[in-house]
């Protein structure tokens, strides 16, 4: 089996990384960066989200696993201490794949090319300006939903609902949800301006459409990575029909990790 170990860069990580990948090399699995089955990340759930856009192209051949050196660790739930069972496990058992769903973000430019790209973020993608408000028409389903004026706009995935959405008062959903959620970032709400204000949860056969009103340049996140785009005509964003791969090697109950990380013993 081929596999990747990935690491955060510092000291512990990487020596962790460097033992995995010594062992597992020693048990006759091939190292390879280009092609793997299994990746291991250590680090933290920021590793494995590097881990995850590096093998985006081909996820339906990949599971992902972390190991985490850090504090918070909704995809890595492997202690530095357990490092030897999980090599073991990698290298001696049949593993368990558990798939999550994604966001997929299509971003179309005006000009007589209809230039487009497409994002697949394993959290969220976020949308704000270079300078002022937010100005932008939120379609679902092809009926305008609302006009929105605010600082920004986060759309996350289930699994991403505990990062930034939670800190903007959204949700949290099962990472087994097929579904995706609009949170507001400071909208403005008087007599004049009027949004929902509330978190809004859409199923996967429905899309979301974002179309800028005003001439401004726009910053886009997709997870870790930042884009500032000045001709973006529209934002479609909707659940993605590919899914992330995790091996699951032991149980890893979601509202235990959530009750760990937000609430404690």
């Amino acid at each position: 089996m081929n596999f990747d170990v990935t690491s955060r860069g510092d000291d512990v990580s990487n020596g962790i990384a460097g033992h995995i990948r010594d062992e597992l090399k020693g048990h006759g699995l091939t190292f390879n960066k280009e092609k793997p089955e299994v990746v291991i990340s250590v680090g933290g759930d920021g590793t494995l989200l590097e881990a995850f856009h590096e093998h985006k192209h081909r996820l339906e051949d990949t599971c992902f696993v972390g190991v985490h050196t850090g504090h918070l660790g909704f995809y890595a739930d492997w202690q530095p201490e357990e490092v030897d069972k999980l090599i073991i496990h990698i290298a001696k058992t049949p593993f368990q794949v558990v798939e999550y769903p994604l966001l997929e973000v299509v971003v179309r430019y005006h000009g007589e090319k209809n230039d487009s790209d497409r994002y697949l973020p394993l959290n969220e993608c976020t949308v704000k300006t270079t300078e002022g408000s937010l100005v932008c028409n939120v379609e679902i389903k092809g009926e305008v939903f609302e006009t929105f004026r605010g600082d920004g706009l986060c759309i996350s995935t289930p699994s991403g609902s505990t990062a930034y959405n939670k800190a903007l008062g959204g949700a949290i959903l099962h990472p087994s949800l097929a579904s995706m959620q609009i949170a507001e970032m400071a909208s403005i709400n008087n007599r004049v301006y009027r949004t929902i204000g509330s978190p809004l949860i859409l199923p996967e056969h429905h899309t979301c459409l974002l179309k800028p009103l005003n001439d401004v340049g726009l910053q886009l996140t997709v997870d870790h990575k930042s884009f500032v785009h000045q001709d973006i005509a529209s934002i479609q964003c909707r659940v993605a029909t590919e899914h992330v791969r995790f091996a699951r090697f032991r149980p890893f109950p979601f509202w235990k990790r959530v009750k760990e990380s937000f609430i404690g013993d």
